[in-house]
């Protein structure tokens, strides 16, 4: 990993650490400095802060003391109880917290050679695609000697108030911090795939199918090295940070720590007298305050399970902020979970593998139509399709798809109140099966897929997508606005993810000798109807070929029938306009396919662009004889090559 990370500012750790050591001084940070501007970009400090190194703070400070754990946080003064359940979340999974703090044992105190020790630390995240690595000094921010922000519950123990200033750091200051999304910061801690859930809109709490379809994604993603964290969406008439009857705290992150299935009862020599429970195990980033409903610590519910069943759960009656809860309840007193995947891209793996590819892109503006990339979300139909676009192929017959659309992090522009994400989202259209170049116009596309619109930074889509290729469209909500993006796809066999650029064949050498296309043609053939029985079960197994000049296309076959539906697209970039577009009908057959009938298109642009059923013919003319079948299809011609 380390050949790709980069650096913040261009600050080398081990060269400013070597200048330290060597000039045998302690190192100060000129890029975020122990001054009110690193703290605040618009807040006045109501008591005077001091920056402290740790060695003032206690007389033998650590990075970690006695390991790394999701109960070393707690919160402090800053509303940032996002980041601390994402770091909750982070200190679960050791290889996941060995990225973001590399060559840890390196950067740790050693007391027996306190002279290499230079008051430097650094963190990798995962900002916009690429690892990034941040230096920061030791130096703290303390009131009335202790430290105001995320600290320990041990008081020598320093990695999450140190993590926690690198964060700020690359947001600019520490009050940038104040308000966010734990997913976002498991996303730059990890390079997972955020998903949103709204648990009230989709009635989780309510229709218990779903709850178990939900409970069982979550499962695996926990234990698939995922990371999950919700909370309580404030409503019109609750405050953050409220705390509502059963000891939740309204508007607040919990980082979710486990998840299991439990069973209550005895085993007996011949049957299970069971009964089995799913539980969720949460932790407050507070360290304390916890549910008080039935599970929590003291709950008469704990006393139906065997001691051994309760170890291997890790009960701890102590108000540690962290406590279980029936997933049920869990469903009906939250109102949205965050899921960040670790998606598999490993060939060495016993779990499924998927095929990753990432693009960097921007939404820009241009006055000129061809040009602009900011055209706005669908509803803007003159220019909705001046945005980027994406083609991709999908080569199963189905493949399940994941779609992550991720906008530049614009924390450090709160300094300008620009802090807030834009609304963002994506449509996915079916288009033709050969098309190279950019949509201008929708005709016979399909609008297959569109994602939420929403102003958070990620916006997430799963979905199961038939054969074909299809672009996807990623836009801001209005026209006109302009930022930078990252688009993920994950697929199960590779999907060739590239940007269409190019609005129509490119003029070169060639096209002088060989000639330019002076007439674009889109056809959709629907179906084809009344076929020849080919087989003794009275079917066939049909597809189409559709040729033009000196390409073929050819749909997939449909098994069985003597009426099927192809629904398959094609455009075409013609030279010879007078030379006629030919569509075959064909029986697949092991040893030599058979041929049923065509049908001969001039597709000039006055030709109707209504759906049309044609006969078919024997080959030969537009007039050969008539042979049974007939196919539907739709046509669109235009001598403007940018029309379609």
């Amino acid at each position: 990993m380390s050949s790709s990370v980069q650096l913040f500012r261009d600050q080398k750790y081990h060269e400013l650490k070597g200048q330290c050591i060597q000039q045998r001084r302690l190192f100060e940070d000129p890029e975020f400095p122990a001054s009110d501007e690193s703290l605040f970009y618009q807040s006045v400090p109501s008591r005077k802060v001091e920056w402290k190194r740790p060695k003032d703070l206690c007389e033998d400070p650590h990075l970690f003391v006695n390991g790394i754990s999701s109960h070393d946080l707690h919160q402090g003064t800053l509303g940032n109880c996002w980041f601390v359940a994402a770091c909750s979340c982070l200190a679960l999974r050791e290889t996941l917290w060995q990225q973001v703090i590399p060559d840890f044992n390196e950067q740790e105190w050693d007391p027996k050679t306190p002279e290499k020790y230079a008051g430097i630390f650094r963190f990798r995240f995962w900002c916009f695609g690429e690892w990034t690595e941040v230096v920061v000094d030791d130096l703290l921010p303390t009131v009335d000697g202790k430290l105001i922000y995320c600290h320990s519950n041990v008081k020598n123990e320093f990695w999450s108030a140190l993590l926690e200033k690198a964060y700020a750091k690359l947001a600019g200051s520490y009050e940038a911090l104040d308000g966010g999304s734990a997913a976002d910061a498991i996303v730059d801690f990890t390079g997972a795939v955020a998903e949103s859930i709204d648990l009230v809109q989709g009635k989780y709490g309510e229709i218990i199918s779903e709850q178990m379809k939900l409970f069982e994604d979550l499962l695996k993603v926990h234990k698939r090295g995922g990371l999950i964290s919700c909370y309580i969406a404030a409503s019109s008439g609750s405050t953050n940070e409220a705390e509502t009857e059963m000891g939740l705290v309204i508007g607040h992150a919990y980082a979710v720590t486990a998840i299991r299935k439990l069973r209550l009862g005895e085993r007996l020599v011949f049957s299970f007298k069971t009964e089995k429970l799913f539980m969720i195990r949460l932790r407050n980033p507070w360290g304390k305050r916890e549910w008080n409903g039935p599970w929590s610590d003291n709950s008469e519910e704990w006393k139906k399970v065997s001691n051994s069943e309760r170890k291997s759960l890790g009960l701890t009656l102590e108000n540690d902020g962290e406590f279980w809860m029936a997933f049920e309840d869990w469903c009906k007193n939250f109102t949205d979970v965050d899921i960040c995947r670790i998606v598999n891209t490993s060939y060495f793996s016993i779990h499924k593998t998927w095929e990753k590819k990432m693009m960097h892109g921007a939404w820009a503006k241009n006055s000129e139509p061809l040009l602009n990339r900011s055209g706005g979300c669908f509803d803007n139909r003159e220019t909705f399709l001046q945005n980027p676009q994406y083609v991709f192929d999908v080569k199963k017959t189905e493949d399940k798809v994941l779609v992550s659309l991720q906008q530049e992090d614009r924390r450090k522009y709160k300094k300008e109140g620009k802090g807030d994400s834009i609304p963002i989202g994506f449509e996915i259209f079916k288009v033709e099966d050969n098309r190279s170049y950019r949509l201008h116009k929708l005709t016979v596309q399909e609008r297959v897929a569109t994602s939420p619109y929403i102003n958070t930074r990620t916006v997430f889509l799963k979905r199961i997508l038939k054969q074909g290729r299809y672009i996807l469209i990623p836009t801001t909500y209005h026209p006109g606005i302009i930022t930078r993006f990252i688009l993920r796809l994950f697929t199960d066999v590779p999907s060739k993810l590239r940007e269409l650029k190019a609005d129509k064949p490119k003029m070169t050498c060639w096209s002088l000798l060989c000639g330019y296309p002076r007439r674009v043609t889109q056809i959709k053939i629907h179906s084809a109807e009344g076929l020849q029985k080919q087989d003794r079960s009275g079917g066939a197994d049909p597809y189409v070929l559709i040729k033009c000049e000196n390409q073929n296309i050819r749909s997939s076959v449909q098994h069985d029938t003597t009426s099927a539906i192809f629904d398959t697209q094609v455009i075409f970039y013609r030279k010879k306009i007078n030379s006629p577009i030919i569509v075959q009908v064909w029986n697949s057959n092991v040893l030599c396919d058979q041929f049923l009938g065509q049908a001969v298109l001039a597709a000039s642009p006055s030709d109707p662009r209504e759906k049309q059923t044609l006969q078919l013919r024997g080959r030969g003319s537009r007039e050969a004889a008539e042979v049974p079948g007939h196919i539907t299809v739709k046509v669109f011609s235009s001598d403007d090559l940018v029309e379609l």
